[in-house]
């Protein structure tokens, strides 16, 4: 999230304004950070704090974090680490951009994918909780994917589920148990949703958390 303003961002979570005191404009959220996520409790919208990389309940160490950040949205019914939270435990992970990357691995150029009015993107996502020492609970999450639309098939066969205000209440909604009605929501963003820039390099380094990483990549003057 890149936003500094935290009552518009409020307003859009749908969540309190004192409930956004601990957040900070972020530019380059990596796997295994942590960032937050939306559930619906009680019909109310929560705000949580998570890491990025779902590590199940009955894990005994978080070493399959890296290889859950992202779940198939063709098999969250079926997948073992991810059915029961697809049946329980939805949320959506609030951004307003992501990356992709295209060129050589020499050469990688980053590019921001973003609404073309500016913001919040809604991920679907699933969310757990496990034990790291017998007394601390710490949350996860993983980012539930589709197929690529036409913008993103250019430079990727998978993109985020991208929801809109109505279907990520809908996908968050507790009482939903239609899984079929669920995985309707499941599919690519419309052409119009997103467009893509390439953006300053320095976000190829996965510590560089500072504004002028989305700042436009300049191109070089004519003949040089």
């Amino acid at each position: 999230m890149t936003d500094e303003q935290l009552e518009p961002l409020a307003r859009d979570l749908g969540v309190p304004v004192g409930s956004l005191p601990h957040t900070r404009p972020r530019f380059n959220i990596a796997p295994t950070d942590e960032h937050y996520i939306v559930r619906v409790k009680a019909e109310q919208a929560e705000l949580l704090d998570a890491r990025w990389g779902l590590v199940n309940s009955w894990a005994k160490d978080s070493k399959r974090a890296a290889q859950q950040i992202n779940a198939r949205a063709e098999t969250l019914a079926t997948k073992p680490g991810f059915r029961q939270a697809f049946r329980e435990r939805r949320c959506v992970v609030p951004a307003d951009g992501f990356y992709e990357w295209t060129g050589s691995k020499e050469n990688r150029q980053p590019l921001w994918f973003h609404r073309p009015e500016g913001g919040l993107i809604y991920f679907a996502g699933l969310y757990e909780s496990w034990r790291p020492k017998p007394d601390e609970w710490q949350r996860t999450f993983t980012i539930v994917t589709t197929a690529a639309n036409e913008l993103l098939s250019q430079y990727h066969d998978r993109m985020p589920v991208i929801l809109s205000p109505d279907a990520a209440y809908e996908w968050m909604d507790p009482k939903n148990t239609d899984s079929d009605r669920l995985q309707r929501l499941l599919v690519p963003a419309v052409a119009g949703v997103l467009v893509a820039r390439p953006i300053s390099k320095r976000v190829n380094n996965v510590r560089y958390d500072q504004p002028d990483a989305i700042d436009e990549e300049p191109r070089l003057p004519a003949g040089e």
